[in-house]
């Protein structure tokens, strides 16, 4: 059976692959330290596992209206209101099966076939993958390293076209840890709507930051930047509930509306029991994510001090969700490899060390590594991968 034409130019995620890998070897015996995990190590918070049990008990168990339960999409709005001073309606949010499928959802009903969407690299790796799924076409901008991995307003000016559509911009971002402070959301924003390009803002990571710097969404910097903003976010990262895949999305009342009215033929809703988890999520206080943060900020601490000891290895700091980006062109130089891929599954092989090459992030001369792990096997992984490079110095 021939596949359909939209499928056949599909990347398989590195991530995945990896961590298929990984498993594989821990399988077989072997002692590997995964450093290639995107959800935090934690579990997800007794009283959100107990709403959920009661959820399940008072026969919350039905399908519930695609676009989410009017408590949680009232939850949310609090939310924006609190964390961001953004204030929605009901009508301008979407309650979706993850942060992915809000990302996917959104594309497809805003994508006509050719269609651009400006994707700075290194980028996340689904961004690209969906946007040819709705027959988009993926524009890279190189974010330089020498600019922490940020897109600048000269370079986004150069990368549009009378063709472009979108603009995805991540704050704080994976892989890179990076964020865009007020000015340069302004500068950006300011071209966007000089050029009436629609701004996907991926805010996932917003609760977990490391610095003295305050998360900014672009969305909460005028009402035209709202207005031609869509806001995506969810409780993966912030209440470490990867599984339970709640995402949502906040913008103008028609691209919602067509989102849900999508959703009622898909998904055709959220997972009512994890909805109610997630509203028990948003009645939390604060506790639980600071106390993340901070393990996650000691983590961060040890590990850079530890990859910034080693040869051939660069790193700019992160400020953050829980990954560091380093550059080991100058290691796989050293230790002869072709390339950042080779060297990574031989550092897999040699050391059982799994973490990810930058190729599939659009960064062929970096590595992510997720600090989403103990200190003790952190300390670890960074003995056996400094010993790997020293291995193989010629």
């Amino acid at each position: 059976m021939e596949l359909a034409n939209r499928v056949k130019t599909l990347t398989p995620s590195s991530t995945l692959a990896i961590t298929a890998k990984a498993k594989e070897l821990k399988q077989q015996g072997h002692d590997v330290i995964a450093l290639g995990a995107g959800e935090p190590d934690f579990n997800t918070p007794e009283s959100i596992l107990q709403a959920a049990e009661e959820a399940m008990k008072q026969g919350m168990t039905k399908y519930t209206p695609s676009g989410g339960i009017v408590e949680l999409k009232e939850a949310i709005i609090a939310k924006f209101k609190a964390d961001n001073n953004l204030v929605y309606e009901k009508e301008q949010i979407i309650v979706t099966t993850g942060a992915k499928n809000a990302l996917y959802t959104l594309f497809q009903v805003i994508l006509n076939e050719g269609d651009e969407v400006i994707v700075p690299a290194p980028y996340w790796v689904s961004y690209p993958e969906q946007v040819k799924l709705a027959g988009g076409v993926p524009v890279f901008v190189p974010a330089k390293e020498k600019n922490a991995f940020k897109v600048t307003p000269k370079e986004l000016e150069l990368a549009i076209t009378d063709k472009t559509k979108a603009i995805i911009i991540n704050s704080p971002s994976n892989p890179t840890g990076m964020m865009y402070n007020k000015e340069e959301l302004e500068q950006l924003g300011e071209i966007c709507l000089k050029h009436n390009i629609l701004i996907v803002s991926d805010e996932i990571y917003e609760k977990l930051i490391y610095s003295e710097d305050l998360h900014v969404s672009i969305a909460q910097l005028s009402p035209a930047l709202k207005e031609q903003t869509v806001v995506v976010n969810g409780v993966s990262k912030s209440h470490s509930m990867t599984g339970w895949r709640i995402g949502y999305a906040a913008g103008p009342a028609n691209i919602i509306k067509t989102m849900t009215s999508l959703a009622s033929h898909s998904t055709s809703n959220p997972t009512s029991i994890a909805q109610y988890a997630a509203l028990a999520a948003y009645k939390m206080d604060g506790e639980f994510s600071e106390k993340m943060k901070q393990v996650f900020s000691e983590r961060l601490e040890k590990l850079y001090q530890l990859i910034t000891e080693m040869p051939g290895v660069s790193c700019i700091k992160p400020k953050g969700a829980f990954y560091l980006f380093p550059n080991v062109s100058e290691a796989v130089r050293a230790n002869g490899f072709k390339n950042v891929d080779d060297w990574a599954s031989a550092l897999l092989e040699e050391e059982k060390v799994a973490l990810i090459p930058g190729t599939g992030f659009g960064a062929p001369n970096n590595i992510r590594l997720s600090y989403a792990t103990s200190i003790e096997a952190l300390e670890e992984a960074a003995k056996r991968i400094k010993r790997f490079i020293k291995s193989h110095q010629s």
